[in-house]
């Protein structure tokens, strides 16, 4: 799922997308409110990540903003060092949904991010640690993948890779994205490997509509790895 981190702190901000392309999510860094606000008018975020004390608006206004244009959704989470009872009750009274003290402990981080996700979109959110879809079970936990029952064998990069993109269904997900979240840094232009590790999944675990999912590439951006149906098949 997409998320969007407003933090003007940028080894905070750079912690904050590395947890969370680790656990298998998309995550859009923004160090002014201002720009978090521009971009709100062509994108949409599952979760937004609010610091308080920003260089050009208080996080607390910014949250009031969000709730007037849109609504309940998405939820968002304030990650500060106002950590006093008053700021707590302000933040969560003006439209909050949760309240988390710096600095950061990952586990209860990526815990809380995941309970305000599946409360959010209950329907959407896939178990943290088993994906089934269409023939495949994966197994985030045992780092597992069968395809109609059969394990298959992939190497720990490929697992990476595989379960990436089964944690991103439907998304449009660009080159960049996926190497920072697989690799942990982008590649060079002329770079090969993604298109290489692509090609071996696409083998070995035979993504085809006829087991329920399609692969595209998508020409100058990434890859969409969505669902397929029968008909598609």
């Amino acid at each position: 799922m997409r998320i969007a981190s407003v933090e003007d702190d940028a080894a905070q901000a750079a912690q904050i997308r590395q947890l969370l392309e680790e656990a298998g999510f998309t995550c859009a860094s923004f160090a002014t409110g201002f720009a978090f606000q521009r971009a709100l008018r062509d994108q949409a975020f599952d979760l937004v990540l609010m610091d308080w004390h920003l260089p050009d608006i208080s996080g607390y206004e910014l949250v009031s903003w969000v709730r007037q244009h849109s609504g309940r959704l998405p939820p968002i989470l304030f990650l500060t060092s106002r950590i006093d009872e008053g700021d707590i009750v302000a933040g969560l009274s003006v439209g909050a949904d949760d309240y988390l003290g710096k600095p950061l402990r990952p586990a209860e981080f990526l815990a809380r991010v995941r309970a305000l996700l599946r409360r959010a979109y209950p329907d959407a959110v896939q178990d943290d640690e088993l994906i089934r879809q269409g023939g495949y079970v994966v197994d985030a936990r045992r780092r597992t993948i069968a395809l109609a029952g059969q394990p298959v064998e992939l190497s720990p990069r490929e697992f990476d890779l595989a379960l990436f993109l089964f944690r991103n269904m439907g998304r449009l997900l660009s080159r960049d994205v996926v190497e920072q979240a697989v690799w942990g840094r982008a590649m060079d232009a002329g770079s090969r490997t993604l298109d290489t590790h692509i090609s071996r999944l696409r083998i070995k675990l035979a993504l085809r509509p006829e087991h329920g999912v399609r692969l595209s590439s998508v020409y100058s951006h990434g890859y969409r790895f969505e669902a397929a149906g029968a008909a598609d098949a």
